[in-house]
């Protein structure tokens, strides 16, 4: 699995000039399911989410969690996060997990997220999706379950 996460302002994604999903401040999700990934890890990344600690607290320090803001998240799904681009110009993505199985982690990383307590909007599996967002901070973070 892997997961690019943003702080964000606010996010938005657009698949054919219409708005799927939008939130106000919170996290953008960029998430990467491999055939490998499953229930130990989704539980991981959800619980490390749902609690990190990147919101300003009133002493300007990173001290609180999105639950602790009020903050929103907007997931979208994107295979490209698994591209291998050690060898030619052509990104090879044979280490994404196949569509079906993918699919399948991803509305279901969405719908612990939603358990745990957190507001999710989302993009569309698949679809060509325009993503534009206001990044606070800025602030990115990189998860990778092969790292963890």
């Amino acid at each position: 699995m892997r997961i690019v996460l943003q702080r964000v302002a606010s996010a938005q994604v657009t698949i054919d000039q219409r708005v799927v999903g939008q939130i106000k401040q919170g996290f953008l999700i960029l998430f990467g399911a491999a055939d490998t990934d499953g229930e130990d890890e989704l539980d991981y990344y959800v619980h490390k989410i749902s609690h990190l600690r990147i919101f300003a607290d009133e002493a300007g320090k990173m001290n609180l969690s999105i639950k602790d803001v009020g903050g929103e998240i907007l997931s979208v799904s994107q295979f490209t996060l698994y591209a291998d681009t050690k060898k030619g110009n052509r990104p090879s993505f044979t280490k994404a997990g196949a569509p079906d199985h993918a699919k399948q982690i991803y509305e279901r990383f969405n719908q612990k997220l939603r358990e745990a307590g957190l507001t999710v909007a989302t993009g569309e599996f698949g679809a060509d999706m325009q993503v534009s967002l206001v990044n606070d901070g800025p602030v990115t973070i990189l998860f990778d379950s092969d790292e963890r």
